[in-house]
């Protein structure tokens, strides 16, 4: 392994020298975001991406496209070329919950196999740090609020099950090949980049912020909030939503403890809103209604879920740039008015 290419200053991302780092699904949601996290500090990023989900103007300037799948190892080779990475940073895999219960033996080797192709192409080129996109679906039904890394894991999805599977892959890669990694389990990623660079354009969209948006802007049929007689303050879900821009931070900030050893980390502002509170505040900061219904609750849908994010605050001195809901919402709909038609493409992005 060649020398790190430099250590973060405490609480300042940029502190590191150049580095060079593999972003797989780098055009989708939270990997485009993360690519400009990087690309703003000046290291050098190439994404690999297959584009089924992504978009080729969430890719800044400057970042060299590799179009193909994580499984296929001519692409992965072509990934690989000029040079050594110091990180690979994994966002490429299936995420929704209620299509892996339909699904579920192909998220079970859809994530898995990707992750073991790209662990696999990283060990074999010399490139021995791995950060994974993980998830809070972990934990299922969790023991207590606020999720710690302590609590049992017990996914309730299949989607939830193949990261698991992931982890336990890395542990594997570790004992064997040295490889170190790190898995960040966030839960709902929401907002756009401050600048408007990016943002989120799904297809079919499943989260709650961008449905509520473009409820409001008449884009999409009236929302449906699913449950209201939870034993929450309002009766709705309340969820931990995180700023994807604050997301991208996180990623960058672990990559200097695996000089030393792999980590997990729960990550989310540590604050939960109520899906009632989601709408008042598109209402509020769009200053127009959105339109909804209400309905009966998903099957698995826990009443609570907001994650403790302490262990990554202590080690990193990570600490989110937005954590108010205002903020959070505010950026995604000015991208989103920005950008009625999202990327202009209408293929989703993961």
């Amino acid at each position: 392994m060649r020398p790190w290419p430099g250590r973060l200053g405490a609480g300042r991302v940029g502190a590191c020298a150049l580095g060079r780092y593999l972003v797989t699904g780098g055009a989708g949601y939270v990997g485009s975001h993360t690519v400009l996290a990087l690309r703003d500090r000046g290291d050098e990023v190439v994404v690999l991406d297959d584009m089924s989900k992504g978009h080729h103007a969430a890719i800044p300037a400057g970042v060299r496209l590799v179009e193909g799948r994580c499984e296929d190892r001519q692409a992965l080779a072509r990934a690989f070329a000029g040079g050594r990475f110091d990180a690979v940073l994994h966002f490429a895999a299936l995420s929704l919950v209620g299509d892996s219960m339909r699904d579920p033996l192909r998220y079970m080797a859809e994530n898995l196999g990707t992750l073991a192709a790209v662990a696999d192409a990283a060990v074999k080129h010399g490139c021995l740090r791995l950060v994974m996109s993980s998830t809070a679906a972990l934990f299922g039904f969790p023991e207590r609020i606020p999720i710690d890394e302590q609590q049992r894991l017990g996914p309730v999805s299949p989607y939830g099950e193949s990261k698991l599977m992931c982890e336990r892959a890395l542990d594997w890669a570790e004992k064997i090949h040295g490889l170190r990694f790190a898995s960040l389990r966030y839960f709902n990623a929401a907002g756009a980049d401050p600048e408007g660079r990016a943002g989120e354009d799904h297809e079919p969209e499943t989260h709650l912020l961008p449905l509520a948006i473009d409820a409001a802007l008449g884009k999409r049929p009236p929302l449906m909030v699913f449950g209201t007689d939870y034993p929450t303050p309002d009766g709705t879900g309340v969820r931990d939503y995180v700023h994807v821009t604050d997301l991208a931070d996180a990623h960058l900030r672990v990559l200097p403890l695996l000089e030393e050893r792999s980590v997990r980390y729960n990550l989310g502002n540590g604050t939960g809103y109520s899906v009632r509170e989601v709408i008042d505040m598109v209402q509020k900061v769009g200053g127009r209604p959105v339109p909804h219904t209400l309905g009966p609750r998903r099957e698995g849908d826990p009443a609570v879920l907001v994650a403790s994010s302490a262990r990554l605050r202590q080690d990193t001195g990570w600490s989110p740039r937005f954590p108010d809901l205002e903020s959070i919402v505010r950026t995604a709909w000015d991208w989103r008015v920005a950008h009625p038609e999202g990327y202009g493409d209408r293929r989703a992005a993961a």
